[in-house]
């Protein structure tokens, strides 16, 4: 059958091993100092691993495997205690997955394995599950632009998809390149004036995209052929977020050229966390 699972990219896996730690459904093992897939039955093609992975190693993709068998993971994990199986079923929870959620439930409930699912759910607590996809909710904002104020779009160019960029485009020559995950634009309020403005803007998502190593091409060329001065990184506060970075940074690696690159960090109640030139 087919289905999205992660694709491991040996030439860029350095052999660390968060992803092995990070999924606690056992999918991935360290061989020969190589993450490896040692098994498509446990993997739930969610992606956590992608935010632990620390050089952009690990990508989805959809093709033909074996289908995911929550069952076989509830066997596998139960042995390792409580935290492992609230882990598991936080990232179940967190991605909407609700029949495998109550196909691991109800595993639990026949084996007589109590959890405090329920109450670790209701905390929410930091240390489980994806944090980028955890539902929140922030209030209702009271600050409002003045009415008679309108607000004018500082985009200067189309299409603005990375994958659907040219990495030639004129538009593109001598300019500050902005490379920001999707998500940012709607959590920072004033994106148009603080981080378009003059500048030209590129969006992708490194959690949801397939396309690792065509962006990573791209960005060399944008470098070297289209000579933009400056690569300024955009991303939201979610571990999943940091793959864009390490895009920028394998690219700024690969060019001839040496232009400077800065990290914009966006936290999900709209904040700048940081803004450093790395």
């Amino acid at each position: 059958m087919k289905r999205t699972i992660i694709k491991i990219d040996e030439n860029l896996c350095n052999g660390c091993g968060n992803c092995v730690t990070g999924c606690h459904e056992g999918a991935l093992q360290l061989i020969n100092g190589k993450a490896v897939m040692v098994s498509e039955l446990f993997c739930d093609g969610l992606g956590a691993c992608i935010g632990d992975c620390p050089v952009g190693a690990i990508t989805l993709e959809e093709r033909e495997a074996e289908p995911y068998d929550e069952i076989a993971v509830m066997e596998r994990i139960a042995p390792k205690g409580e935290n492992v199986i609230l882990a598991h079923l936080n990232h179940l929870n967190e991605h909407g997955e609700t029949e495998l959620l109550r196909q691991g439930l109800d595993y639990l409930e026949k084996k007589g394995i109590n959890v405090n699912f329920r109450q670790n759910e209701k905390e929410k607590s930091s240390h489980n599950g994806c944090p980028g996809s955890r539902e929140m909710s922030f209030g209702t904002k009271t600050e409002q632009a003045t009415a008679n104020t309108p607000v004018f779009s500082q985009l200067n160019q189309w299409p603005i998809q990375l994958h659907l960029l040219n990495p030639n485009a004129s538009f593109l020559k001598n300019k500050n390149l902005v490379l920001a995950a999707d998500c940012t634009a709607f959590a920072f309020g004033d994106f148009h004036n603080k981080f378009m403005k003059n500048n030209c803007i590129a969006i992708a998502c490194p959690k949801l995209d397939n396309s690792a190593e065509i962006y990573i091409e791209k960005l060399t060329a944008m470098i070297d052929n289209s000579l933009i001065d400056t690569l300024s990184v955009i991303i939201m506060e979610v571990p999943c977020c940091g793959g864009l970075l390490l895009m920028a940074k394998k690219a700024q690696a690969n060019a001839k050229r040496i232009i400077p690159v800065k990290k914009t960090v966006i936290g999900i109640q709209g904040n700048i966390i940081s803004e450093e030139w790395i």
